[in-house]
């Protein structure tokens, strides 16, 4: 008997090489700016979508503008979070950055746990060509500066060097000054590696949300009819209100547990302090906490803590003598890998 595939889950790790994320080019962690996240700019759709997008919300106004190739989708957002996590990583190693980029394709398929395929090269081909074809008119501030601008989210792209085959080996990106100028001002937020592995454009799209309002709260609560307009979403309300819950049932999203409650409110609270089998780690000190930023300086603290706490539970969860020395020496270990 064929089985189904639930709606919602992750993808497998297409590349476990165990020590993936400690060879040079992918110490980088996924970094996304702020403004879009906190903004609906990318497609949710699966299919070309060439409608144009609207939005107004406490004062900010995005129109999104495709190309005939179609509006520009969050699963062709991975190469501006790879550009991203490079220029983090290299600002982070006093290294000058420009807009422009030159990227081995192999690398970023790898580092956003694509396929490489020759099927993977194409669509990886396509994305770039969506990216520079649509247009997106917005008063959003990035970097300090607030002004009403009209760009593309990339400005270029060109393969460098291609295979006899045709299959790009290397490609040089121009991104937009507005992106570029999020990165330099480090308007951007860590990602949880697992946001790659999210197989649904709308679980990534909640993910993005929950990250950025969160924050360093515990949870953070709010109403479906808002969600719905911030996730973008084309869906009907309640078809969108049935979406969430069966997130909720799936409990996949990284870092975040999903709640309903009373008043058609969602709250995402952080799974550090979510008690699992009755047994929780105690939270840290600050003292602990700035000994960590001492060891990882440019990293995100808290999801340093979140993966530490998910490596705790992994490893059966063994009693600690003290969590502030167990964690200090997970980040001290994780830099000397």
């Amino acid at each position: 008997m064929a089985q189904t595939l639930p709606a919602f889950g992750l993808d497998p790790h297409r590349h476990p090489t165990p020590d993936f994320f400690l060879c040079d080019i992918f110490d980088a962690l996924p970094k996304d700016d702020l403004a879009s996240m906190e903004h609906p700019i990318f497609s949710l759709s699966t299919r070309p979508d060439r409608r144009i997008l609207n939005y107004v919300h406490n004062g900010t106004e995005i129109t999104v503008v495709p190309s005939v190739k179609g509006l520009a989708t969050l699963h062709d957002k991975d190469i501006l979070i790879y550009c991203i996590s490079q220029l983090m990583a290299a600002l982070n190693a006093g290294r000058e950055i420009s807009r422009k980029l030159t990227l081995r394709a192999h690398d970023l398929l790898v580092a956003t746990n694509r396929e490489t395929s020759g099927d993977g090269y194409k669509r990886l081909r396509e994305a770039f060509e969506r990216l520079a074809g649509t247009r997106i008119t917005t008063n959003l501030e990035t970097g300090g500066h607030e002004v009403t601008t009209g760009f593309g989210l990339i400005e270029s792209w060109q393969i460098v060097r291609a295979s006899k085959g045709g299959r790009m080996i290397s490609v040089s990106v121009v991104l937009s000054e507005w992106l570029f100028r999020a990165v330099e001002s480090k308007s951007v937020l860590t990602l949880s590696r697992d946001y790659f592995r999210l197989r649904k454009p709308l679980e990534r799209r909640i993910y993005e949300l929950a990250r950025k309002h969160c924050g360093r709260q515990k949870s953070w609560r709010v109403s479906v009819e808002v969600l719905l307009k911030k996730s973008g979403s084309a869906s009907p309300r309640r078809v969108f209100r049935k979406m969430i819950r069966d997130m909720i049932a799936a409990d996949h999203l990284p870092g975040y547990e999903m709640s309903e409650e009373a008043g058609d409110i969602i709250r995402f609270t952080a799974r550090a302090s979510v008690i699992e089998d009755g047994v929780q780690l105690p939270p840290l000190s600050s003292d602990a906490l700035e000994a960590a930023r001492a060891l990882a300086p440019g990293l995100d603290i808290y999801v340093l803590e979140a993966e530490w706490r998910a490596y705790w539970m992994r490893s059966g969860k063994p009693r600690l003598r003290s969590a502030d020395a167990a964690f200090v020496g997970f980040v001290k270990a994780r830099g000397e890998g």
